[in-house]
């Protein structure tokens, strides 16, 4: 199953709201923290310790996600936020960085645009983009 058709499953089959800030992702087998777990804009380096420092819902292997589970949050049915605010209601209209690194540009990391729900590549020392992190549900969870 690719991103395209990973982003029109329909969110009420998809998403649970753990009530911990934490959202189970059905479809990818992973965890979402359910804010955006930056205040502002961060480097991706900065992203990364972020996200690995991070305790929500209890839980220390948080990090940033691959790209293609991060754009399969984004909802190109909505715009500015595209993505299902019911489940993820603080998420900026703006970039979110993801953890695969351009193969082209070892400088340069993936992120995503909730905006519109495109997705792009930055300077992971120039640019700044929000966080928000996941982690990998163990089995049989």
């Amino acid at each position: 199953m690719n991103a395209a058709t990973q982003a029109i499953a329909p969110a009420a089959s998809r998403f649970i709201d753990n009530g911990d800030g934490t959202i189970t992702d059905l479809l990818l087998r992973k965890m979402w923290t359910k804010s955006t777990i930056s205040s502002k804009c961060v480097t991706h380096f900065e992203a990364e310790k972020i996200a690995a420092e991070c305790r929500v819902g209890g839980y220390s292997d948080w990090q940033l996600a691959e790209v293609e589970d991060l754009f399969s949050l984004a909802d190109r049915t909505r715009h500015s936020p595209a993505i299902d605010i019911a489940f993820f209601p603080d998420t900026h209209s703006d970039w979110y960085w993801a953890r695969t690194l351009c193969s082209w540009a070892p400088r340069a990391a993936w992120v995503v645009d909730f905006y519109d729900g495109g997705s792009d590549y930055y300077g992971r020392d120039l640019n700044g983009a929000f966080v928000r992190a996941c982690r990998a549900l163990p089995a049989g969870q």
